[in-house]
């Protein structure tokens, strides 16, 4: 090629450089120009929903419209593929987390999703812990108690969980391991919101949910028997719960729920809404609301932060379920 045409070459392609950065940041700018749609990978009536929905109605001044869709399956997979393959321009967003990436990262010998690599970390909301809930024609009161009758009734009782894989799944089966009942019998459902139902109904002896104000109700009017919550501490909004720790000192378990995006999404957007949600959770209110849910805010995430924190998440379950032996494909 001649010099003067490798020239013009060179300088055309660094105007059309120039002018798709400009355009970028022209979209960016205005971002968001209609309503943005925040996939809930669980079916309605759990914790996910706990968290996203009122998050999706006390963002809309800082951020706009946004439409809460739930696309269960697969224990939480279904819901977060769709997002992975969904178009980068920040009107696609997941309400992910532990249970999200935890499950395709190890769980999987073929995801449907890469979770390092197909989504994009924007900030997390809460750190939510996970209950231990009976239905009250079980003889107990506490979690020894439910230990001791399981042993005494070798593969009558059985727990129920969001779905095969999630996190909740992993605690079920965590507790299974460390109270020594491999008779308790696991029962998936599409998501918490089923399994509670059933819990109530009696069809399940045990529920393993995450956190909410609801478990919470349901404990407090004798629907369910909350023996214990999973996280390190006692809750804010139920100190009379004990943690299952001081039963299992090893029964710990907890789930982040944040904002991912699909891979690619710029990172003037990925910014503003971290941003929004960080000026959300600053507001004692909504904090308040968040703790009297069983969540604990998590108010100083970033979209740097919150990518270690998962990061960590499947660190600390990679030998857990190396040492249970779960697979789910």
């Amino acid at each position: 090629m001649r010099r003067r045409d490798l020239i013009i070459t060179l300088g055309s392609a660094a105007l059309a450089a120039r002018g798709l950065a400009a355009t970028t940041a022209r979209a960016a700018s205005t971002y968001p120009e209609r309503p943005v749609r925040l996939i809930i990978p669980f079916p309605p009536g759990g914790g996910f929903d706990a968290i996203g929905r009122p998050w999706a109605d006390r963002i809309k001044p800082l951020l706009g419209t946004i439409v809460v869709e739930n696309q269960g399956g697969g224990g939480s997979s279904l819901g977060a593929a769709s997002v992975a393959h969904s178009s980068p321009d920040g009107y696609t967003l997941l309400l992910g987390g532990s249970s999200t990436h935890v499950t395709e990262a190890i769980l999987k010998t073929r995801p449907l999703y890469d979770p390092m690599k197909d989504h994009d970390p924007i900030s997390n909301i809460a750190v939510s812990p996970f209950s231990l809930a009976v239905h009250p024609s079980i003889p107990a009161g506490t979690l020894s108690e439910f230990i001791d009758y399981n042993k005494a009734n070798p593969g009558k009782l059985s727990y129920g969980h969001a779905g095969v894989g999630s996190l909740n799944h992993l605690t079920g089966e965590l507790f299974k391991s460390l109270a020594g009942l491999p008779d308790l019998l696991q029962v998936p459902y599409r998501g918490s919101g089923p399994a509670i139902a059933d819990a109530l109904a009696g069809h399940v002896s045990m529920v393993v949910p995450a956190m909410t104000g609801q478990m919470i109700e349901f404990h407090r009017t004798d629907k369910l028997r909350i023996l214990a919550v999973t996280g390190p501490n006692r809750l804010g909004a139920a100190s009379d719960l004990p943690t299952a720790a001081e039963t299992l000192p090893a029964m710990i378990s907890q789930q982040s729920i944040g904002l991912f995006a699909p891979a690619g999404t710029a990172k003037t957007i990925i910014r503003q809404i971290a941003a929004a949600n960080h000026a959300l959770l600053a507001e004692s209110g909504y904090q308040k609301m968040l703790v009297e849910t069983g969540s604990e805010p998590d108010i100083d995430s970033s979209p740097e932060i919150f990518g270690r924190r998962i990061e960590a998440e499947i660190v600390k379950w990679t030998p857990i379920v190396q040492e249970l032996g779960i697979r789910i494909d």
